[in-house]
């Protein structure tokens, strides 16, 4: 009977099975590139342009993964406020230690991108993207904004650009005076067509964020739209169990042979 028993369960073939899966990933190098001018502290987004764009960048580098991220800073200048990292407590720790009038004001557009290109230029990613946010038109700097995109274009840098400020054509601004701040209204000129030109020459979109929602919704797009590829390839692994359950089967078979003809012979 034990022979029986263990033939059978032998024969049922048991085994065991781990599970697990190889995750590929691709990622994104991104560079943001944040308009810090005096023209960004009018506040037609609340509580102003300046602090709206921090709180959405915000958000957008909390739901990134597996990418490497990078900030460049711009008015009258520009400069890399962060490098490309995957520390994003660091880049977080950088992005709300900017302030307005850190560097000389004015609208340096051409600047920032070439500043921004040479942070992505020697990337091994597959996907290079910058985000360029501003209020105004470019009147700083030595470099053109379209020649500075057509150097991105040659590295295969992808431009999201997003023109922030109200189409009411003025916005509120605060005013210094000798009794205290007082708002007059400025206006709003944001330059669309070169936003315009510089996404679609490289394969980017420009985008209009006229207050808070509508800034929130755009960064929401931009992330929708460069997600990382993730790759999963599942596989199992069995181990077999009938080898010793035939074993033991094969034990008690000869047990029985030996015994039937010793011990436990039967007598005529």
């Amino acid at each position: 009977m034990l022979i029986l028993v263990v033939l059978i369960i032998g024969l049922a073939r048991p085994r065991t099975t781990s599970r697990g899966e190889t995750v590929y990933t691709e990622g994104i190098d991104i560079v943001l590139v944040y308009d810090i001018s005096g023209s960004m502290l009018a506040e037609d987004l609340r509580p102003n342009r300046i602090e709206a764009a921090r709180e959405m960048m915000m958000d957008f580098i909390d739901g990134r993964k597996n990418d490497r991220i990078g900030l460049v800073i711009f008015s009258g200048e520009s400069f890399t406020q962060c490098p490309m990292t995957l520390d994003y407590r660091v880049l977080k720790n950088q992005l709300r230690a900017v302030k307005q009038g850190v560097i000389e004001d004015g609208t340096a557009i051409g600047m920032a991108i070439a500043q921004a290109v040479n942070r992505l230029k020697d990337s091994k990613a597959k996907s290079k993207v910058m985000i360029l946010l501003t209020d105004g038109v470019n009147n700083r700097g030595e470099i053109d904004p379209l020649t500075a995109t057509q150097i991105a274009q040659t590295f295969g840098i992808r431009i999201y650009t997003i023109g922030v400020g109200t189409t009411r054509g003025e916005a509120p601004f605060p005013v210094q005076t000798p009794f205290g701040i007082r708002y007059q209204n400025m206006p709003v000129d944001v330059d669309e067509k070169t936003l315009t030109k510089i996404a679609e020459m490289t394969g980017g979109q420009y985008f209009r964020a006229t207050d808070n929602r509508t800034l929130k919704q755009i960064y929401k797009d931009i992330d929708e739209m460069e997600k990382t590829r993730i790759e999963v390839r599942a596989y199992r692994s069995y181990t077999e169990l009938f080898y010793d359950w035939v074993w033991i089967g094969v034990i008690a078979l000869t047990l029985e042979v030996l015994l039937s003809n010793t011990y436990l012979r039967k007598l005529p």
